[in-house]
């Protein structure tokens, strides 16, 4: 099985405002540099992250992506379902589907999308972040705040 590039995108997406983004509001065009995305793709796919509610956005001078919630409550399923759409709609046969003969293992696609999304539900942002530390992937470090009196 093969994951869409959308999906792979809006995971590097999600993590690195998680492991980069130190809580503060990250362009888009600044995740694009560091993951090496399209940066007009990569905010279609914010977009939808957005409509699920995975990542908040903030407009204007300092603005950008932010996780919505806390890693540790965001799975790789939640990434993958905003993206894509639910794993039962995503995991079955394309169209044209052909008729159910009896002789087909139709029941194999529902149990596919339980057994795969239940292996996403059990991995966090928090837990992508705690192996990339582990792993020591180079981290972007936060500019250091100025303040003009």
């Amino acid at each position: 099985m093969r994951l869409s590039h959308q999906v792979h995108y809006g995971i590097c997406g999600v993590f690195d405002l998680a492991y980069n983004g130190h809580g503060l509001p990250v362009q888009v065009r600044v995740v694009s540099e560091r993951q090496a995305i399209p940066a007009r793709y990569l905010e279609q796919i914010f977009q939808r992250l957005r409509r699920a509610r995975l990542v908040a956005s903030k407009r204007g001078p300092g603005g950008g992506y932010t996780l919505a919630r806390p890693g540790a409550e965001i799975t790789l399923r939640d990434i993958v379902e905003a993206v894509e759409g639910p794993l039962a709609e995503t995991l079955r046969p394309p169209p044209p589907e052909p008729e159910d003969t009896g002789y087909r293992p139709s029941f194999l696609w529902p149990m596919l999308a339980e057994r795969f999304g239940a292996v996403l539900e059990e991995v966090t942002v928090d837990d992508l972040v705690r192996d990339a530390i582990r792993r020591s992937v180079r981290r972007a470090v936060p500019h250091e705040q100025m303040w003009h009196i």
